[in-house]
């Protein structure tokens, strides 16, 4: 029997997973950092950067292994625990920087701060999906826009105090705020009651099929443990990888490209590169709304058609704002790949244990953060331009393609399989 009584707001459930996505998307504006620490402290920049990069790494690996911890005690336990260590792990940094301690920055920033950043960036998911079951899509993607735009706030903010106060200051400050944040969000976290479904909805509605296991109903109620014995968690898997991998790769070399290929000045340049992060947030909104009326599956071949189209152009194109848009376009699939991800794995593998199962699939964020930009630095290094790495990331995307037909060959395979008549005993 279904209920729409609860003591929570839904849409305040979903303005909680916003503060914890804000936070821990201030990751994103490391770059605040690199040039004062490198100059302070004299730390060459390939340790203030690999600082960023055991971040992500552990972002991953928690993400994976420490999903079933947010499935067995919760979003607020878990929501308050990401408050917690990534609250260290940015004050940390602060003592670290006044310490003067290069290893304890990797310590406390990279590991403590990273495994933060990994529950934090789990704990709302699995809760988002339970409380809006009719629109999935549009309200894990609100989270994941958080996470993207999180660097909209922390950047100004972060260099402010740099530049009025000091570094440590700035991590200090930035601490303190992000786990307020994190925990006002965190304490009002709770699943729905059991049979609770939003207003105007009903059981049939849920039972609802679509070309996908249903916009409202599930392919399958799997565990964690049988999801990844599944064929299509490895094909959503890759997908993901490639598309991280494609987006990535244009993130790290976003300026120097614009320079090389469309003739931009390193200022014009820059301004184009801080707009990235706008177009970065509204494409996890937009794409994983639209993925609601159109289907999670139609909206990533979207994500690989696209672009493949604007990979082969862009090394063509002969304007730089023309450059520009291609890399904007590319960058909101992007980010729409993140925001769809979690209502995808829900579409196809229930909401049981889905906060688990995002987890182990993050590991392929994990793996493309570091194979997009050494695989774009390799062939750079090789050829001396950027027009054979983006077409040999092409190729990489044309086999992405393939893997999301494939996954909707599997999912209509499964259907069917559900759908047929049983035959009676004898016939």
């Amino acid at each position: 029997m279904s209920t729409t009584t609860t003591d929570k707001n839904r849409w305040l459930i979903a303005v909680s997973a916003i503060l914890i996505h804000v936070s821990i998307g201030g990751i994103y504006a490391y770059s605040i950092y690199q040039n004062p620490l490198s100059e302070t402290l004299g730390w060459a920049v390939s340790d203030v950067t690999l600082a960023f990069t055991i971040s992500i790494f552990v972002l991953g690996l928690t993400a994976a292994f420490l999903g079933i911890f947010v499935e067995r005690y919760g979003p607020r336990i878990a929501g308050l625990t990401a408050a917690i260590l990534y609250g260290i792990g940015t004050v940390g940094a602060g003592v670290s920087v006044q310490l003067q301690s290069l290893p304890l920055f990797f310590a406390t920033f990279g590991v403590i701060g990273g495994m933060g950043l990994g529950i934090g960036y789990i704990s709302p998911i699995s809760t988002l999906v339970a409380w809006f079951p009719d629109r999935r899509g549009m309200a894990t993607g609100m989270a994941v826009m958080g996470f993207g735009a999180g660097a909209l706030l922390t950047g100004p903010v972060g260099n402010f105090l740099i530049q009025q106060y000091s570094i440590s200051t700035a991590f200090y400050g930035l601490g303190a705020t992000y786990f307020v944040l994190m925990t006002l969000g965190a304490s009002y976290l709770k699943k729905p009651p059991d049979g609770w479904l939003p207003s105007g909805m009903t059981e049939d509605d849920l039972a609802a099929e679509d070309d996908e296991g249903g916009i409202w109903g599930d392919l399958e109620e799997l565990t964690a443990r049988e999801a990844r014995k599944t064929p299509r968690f490895w094909m959503v898997w890759l997908i993901i990888f490639i598309n991280v991998s494609a987006g990535i790769m244009l993130l790290a070399f976003a300026s120097p490209m614009l320079q090389s290929i469309g003739g931009a000045s390193a200022t014009t340049a820059a301004f184009i590169v801080g707009y990235i992060g706008i177009f970065n947030g509204a494409g996890r909104i937009a794409w994983s709304s639209l993925s609601d009326y159109v289907g999670r599956t139609a909206v990533y071949g979207a994500f690989f058609a696209i672009q493949i189209v604007a990979f082969f152009l862009m090394p063509q194109v002969s304007g730089v704002w023309i450059l520009a848009g291609l890399l904007f376009l590319i960058i909101t699939c992007y980010g729409g790949g993140f925001a769809c991800l979690p209502a995808y794995l829900s579409d196809l593998f229930g909401t049981t244990e889905v906060g688990a199962i995002h987890g182990y699939s993050l590991t392929a964020w994990g793996l493309a953060g570091v194979a997009g930009p050494t695989l774009a630095s390799v062939i750079l290094e090789s050829t001396g331009d950027y027009t054979t790495a983006l077409y040999i990331i092409n190729v990489v995307l044309i086999a992405g393609l393939l893997t999301v037909g494939a996954l909707r060959w599997r999912i209509n395979t499964i259907e069917d399989a559900q759908t047929a008549p049983v035959t009676a005993a004898g016939d």
